[in-house]
């Protein structure tokens, strides 16, 4: 099963996505729906928001009058909160209902109005956001709702901004055309992306690795980093001792293939063995051929208390990819304290802090990556060599200037 978040502020247009999405196969779970069926007559949910806020916010036959908790409730922060704090527990748990009812290989596209402002985005595998600018959403719902332009933007201005919708966004799409153009991206999203990535989750395989050609520094990588240690934060809980952007996409300006790594540093292998089901419900399966690293020199480093003496052992580590086509990424599990965990962390702060071995890596990487090495893993063996002695000196600057994981 593959859950989906679908968002956008009110009036931008993801009721035309999330019905493209119901058209090709998914089943929405939409939170409109859900929030009114939460509070229809005779419901506690009704009941609630009736002590809360009055018997005013009631038509003659007792249905909520939407309009006028509209009015009340969006007066001031304090009094949306109290709003929120009644109807988003009673959706949440009917929402866990209708999921739980769905088959075990569907794609179940959530449309939560509130997804941003509730902090939910880190629980699902992909986030989408559908954006239109201001205006456009303010004469939408003049026209097709019949707001007036000043509950148009109240509304709006309760709602997550464009910069915090940003943040959580796997993907952006723009509706500033008629809705034929946003069906259209809504289609090519769910072929290109969507299907695939719930075919990869079903079978328990990530999507297929990208070619070792090296992309110049995104600038945008440690944003797209952040989001997916957020959601692996949330996968993992309090198994995870940290969890950490690592590796070339880790280091600003630096050119790098277009993986972001990360790092989940455990207690133990155990540990890691008991997350294989919970990272691959969030899009990440185990890769079960990966069972190391290669050890680097003698496993010796230059500070006496990370001195590990050769165990080839403890460079043993699990290892699971995204299953989306969309956002190759590499999750690597390593041992608290291990020397394969401490040089992941290592290696990137020494490369941001000396430009020399940075300039250095770099022609490395541009001179394999223009060789005949065809694939992911000849492009990893042709470094070892240099890797090997890029351990000793990253070592060595540790202890020159005391750095500590």
């Amino acid at each position: 099963m593959l859950r989906i978040g679908l968002t956008g502020g009110i009036g931008a247009g993801k009721s035309t996505v999330s019905a493209t999405f119901s058209e090709l196969g998914a089943i929405v779970v939409d939170g409109d729906v859900i929030s009114r069926e939460v509070v229809a007559p005779g419901t506690e949910g009704l009941a609630k928001l009736v002590e809360a806020f009055g018997v005013d916010i009631l038509l003659p036959d007792g249905a909520l009058n939407r309009p006028a908790l509209a009015t009340i409730a969006f007066s001031d922060d304090e009094k949306r909160q109290t709003l929120n704090g009644i109807v988003h527990p009673l959706v949440g748990r009917r929402r866990e209902e209708l999921i739980s009812a769905a088959p075990p290989d569907a794609v179940i596209v959530e449309d939560i109005p509130l997804l941003v402002e509730s902090q939910m985005a880190p629980m699902f595998p992909l986030v989408i956001i559908v954006h239109a600018d201001e205006d456009v959403r303010v004469a939408r719902l003049i026209e097709h709702r019949g707001f007036s332009e000043a509950d148009a933007r109240a509304r709006i201005a309760a709602q997550a901004t464009v910069e915090q919708r940003k943040v959580v966004a796997d993907v952006w799409l723009e509706n500033h055309g008629g809705p034929d153009e946003l069906r259209q991206q809504a289609v090519a999203l769910w072929n290109d992306r969507v299907l695939p990535f719930a075919r990869n989750v079903a079978a328990q395989i990530p999507a297929a690795a990208v070619e070792p050609r090296l992309v110049p520094a995104d600038p945008t990588w440690p944003e797209q980093a952040e989001r997916i240690v957020s959601r692996l934060n949330t996968a993992c809980g309090h198994r995870a001792v940290r969890i950490d952007h690592i590796g070339s996409t880790s280091v600003p300006g630096l050119a790098a293939k277009d993986v972001i790594d990360v790092q989940v540093t455990v207690a133990s292998l155990a540990v890691a063995d008991e997350l294989v089901e919970a990272l691959t419900t969030a899009g990440y399966p185990r890769v079960a051929s990966i069972t190391g690293d290669v050890m680097k020199a003698d496993a010796r480093s230059t500070v006496a208390e990370f001195d590990h003496s050769g165990d080839e052992a403890l460079w043993r580590k699990r290892f699971h990819a995204s299953a989306d086509p969309g956002r190759a990424t590499n999750v690597h599990i390593r041992v608290d304290g291990w020397p394969n965990q401490q040089f992941a962390l290592l290696f990137p702060d020494w490369l941001r802090a000396d430009a020399d071995a940075r300039a250095e890596y770099l022609e490395l990487k541009q001179r394999v990556a223009a060789s005949e090495h065809g694939t992911i893993d000849d492009y990893a063996d042709a470094k070892e060599p240099w890797l090997h002695g890029a351990y000793d000196r990253a070592w060595a600057w540790a202890d020159a200037t005391g750095w500590r994981p």
